[in-house]
This record gives C-alpha cells, sequence and structure tokens, in this order.
C-alpha cells in the first residue's frame, strides 16, 4: 500500500489562495440584465483584471434575495466559510442586491463579517467603489443595501396595486379553484382560451384567469350540501354522508367537518370574488387583513347557489361554529 499526499481544501496555503476567487450569482426575477450569464460575464472581466481564478461557482436561480431561506447557493457559500472548508480568498459577487435585498441591511451586512472574519474579501464587481473598507465605502455600500431592500418594498406595493385592481375587474388572482369551480384562462379581449388544470399557470401578461362552473356532478354536490344545510343538517353529518357515498374532493381527501364550512362561507358561489383577506407581503409571516381592506367583485363568476340560499347557510353555520366551541368550552370548564 503506498502513502498518497492528499492536498484538502482546507489545508491549501494562504499564498494560494490569494489569487483564488468564488462567484456568487442569483437570479429571481428581475430584468434581464441581471440573469446568471450577464453576472457571470462582469464577474469574470473583474477578475482577470484583478488577476484572480475563478474556482468555484455557487448559485442560486429563481429565487428571492429578501432572505436566506430557499437560497441553497448563498447557504452553502457561508457553510464552507465558516467550516474553513473554503479553498479561495475572495467571493466576487455581481451588486450588493445580488447579495440580497434584505429588510433588514443588518443580516446582509452579518453575512459578509462572517466571510470577512474568516479572511475571505467581497468583491462587488459591478459596483463604483471598492469595497476596501474605508469611510466612504462602507457609507455608500449601506447605502446601497438600503437602496436594495427601498426596491423590493415599492415593487411589493406596485404588485400588490396591481393585483388589486385586477381583482376588482374580477379576474382570480392565485391559488387553485375551490370545489365545483374551474379556472378559465382569457386572452385580453376576454375571449376563453381553455381550462387550466391544477398546477397550470397562465404565462403571457395580457391573459388572465376567471372562475367558471365545475362539472354538472360537482355542481349538483354544491347544491345539495347547501340543500342539507336548508334542512339543519350539521357539517360534520354533511361530511359523513359524502364520505359514505364515495364523493371525492378536489384534493382527494375525505370530506370533514373545515371543508363543509369553508365551502357554505364561500362567496364564490354566489358570484362574488373575495380577494385580499390574507397578506404575506416580503415573505413575511400571513396575517388576516380587516374586512375593510377586502376587494369584493361582485356577480363576476356564474352563480351555483342562490343569493338567499347562501345567506341562510353562512348564518347557520355560524351559529354551528358558535355551538361547538361553546360546547368544547364547557367541557373544559366541567373537567376542572
Amino acid at each position: 500500500m503506498t502513502n498518497e499526499l492528499v492536498v484538502r481544501r482546507t489545508q491549501l496555503p494562504r499564498s494560494q489562495m490569494t489569487h483564488r476567487a468564488a462567484q456568487y450569482v442569483r437570479m429571481s426575477t428581475d430584468y434581464q440584465r441581471y440573469s446568471i450569464e450577464n453576472q457571470a460575464v462582469v464577474i469574470a472581466a473583474y477578475a482577470q483584471a484583478h488577476n484572480l481564478t475563478i474556482v468555484r461557482t455557487y448559485s442560486d436561480k429563481g429565487e428571492s434575495g429578501l432572505t436566506l431561506r430557499n437560497r441553497d447557493g448563498l447557504i452553502e457559500l457561508l457553510d464552507d466559510v465558516r467550516s474553513d472548508h473554503a479553498d479561495f480568498g475572495h467571493i466576487l459577487v455581481f451588486d450588493v442586491s445580488r447579495w440580497g435585498r434584505f429588510q433588514d441591511i443588518d443580516e446582509s451586512a452579518h453575512y459578509e463579517f462572517i466571510c470577512k472574519q474568516a479572511g475571505i474579501k467581497v468583491a462587488y464587481c459591478a459596483e463604483q467603489f471598492a469595497n476596501d473598507g474605508s469611510l466612504i465605502s462602507s457609507i455608500v455600500k449601506n447605502l446601497k443595501r438600503v437602496m436594495a431592500a427601498e426596491y423590493s418594498r415599492e415593487l411589493s406595493a406596485k404588485v400588490h396595486a396591481g393585483q388589486c385592481r385586477f381583482a376588482r375587474l374580477g379576474f382570480k388572482l392565485g391559488g387553485q379553484a375551490v370545489y365545483a369551480l374551474r379556472r378559465e384562462l382569457v386572452d385580453e379581449t376576454l375571449q376563453p382560451k381553455g381550462v387550466l388544470k391544477s398546477g397550470d399557470r397562465k404565462y403571457l401578461i395580457t391573459d388572465h384567469v376567471r372562475l367558471r362552473p365545475g362539472t354538472c356532478d360537482e355542481v349538483a354536490v354544491v347544491k345539495w350540501i347547501f340543500q342539507q344545510f336548508e334542512d339543519k343538517k350539521s357539517e360534520t353529518a354533511i361530511a359523513r354522508e359524502l364520505n359514505r357515498r364515495g364523493v371525492a374532493t378536489s384534493s382527494g381527501r375525505p370530506w370533514n367537518r373545515g371543508l363543509i364550512g369553508r365551502l357554505i362561507r364561500n362567496e364564490n358561489y354566489i358570484g362574488n370574488l373575495l380577494f385580499n383577506q390574507r397578506s404575506c407581503k416580503l415573505r413575511t409571516t400571513p396575517t388576516y387583513n380587516s374586512p375593510d381592506l377586502w376587494i369584493r367583485s361582485e356577480s363576476c363568476i356564474e352563480p351555483i347557489v342562490e343569493r338567499d340560499v347562501f345567506l341562510r347557510a353562512k348564518k347557520s353555520s355560524k351559529n354551528d361554529v358558535y355551538a361547538c366551541q361553546k360546547k368544547r368550552c364547557w367541557r373544559g370548564y366541567a373537567g376542572r
């Protein structure tokens, strides 16, 4: 058996790492100038001008820069740096916004400091300042971080405003249709282009999605459910009967009390479309909005259920929920 000298990445002398660099590239849904290829060209030119050899690439394709979550490329880079597995002395990034659009600029600075602490320099190749630790560099870099974060906030506000406008016009925005309804793709003249299947998305900006009734069997099931409420049947009893009959839900899962309750309270069945009941901006925790912020587009869907029937069932459903909550509270009190 012969002994072989194995040179590990962490065993490279510091002198050899001086001219070795890794590049980090990221593309989300920004303009074409931020494509992976365009970033690589600028980074390569910077490396050549500074006598650096790119030995490793970390990339995140189609990922937002708002958080570190799901950015496997940057996570791997930071892990290599922390574990002393980095075999390079420089990290080359296109600009500050590619490093991240973190809403807390201290988070962006923290990840850069991790690299700096390990003796690895971070360079922003397309920026007009040198990341050399000088006062001017620090001021400009932090200003760029603020600008990157503000860009995301402004873009989020513009996107939300556009979504609200389309919701008022009666167009479906994101998510799957509820039971017995279908997502229909229409063009700019509102001419139908076909029904979208589960997981399908529209690709043209000029196209929109509207809801329409599904199959006759599904529509009949919805009408039957509302009729059962007219006959004072509970949500649990209705779900049990649907499962006994072998009626499938949209997801293929069994019916339950919660599904029936949400169906009964969904205004889609009387032709209304509601939007902005819940918000999740800039990857934050979803929050429920007050009713005055909801957007209700009326009579934009062919109704399945008569309005008075819907209102009576909705009221009965609320009373049923209240009764169950009261019953659970009494059980809890009695068990003390």
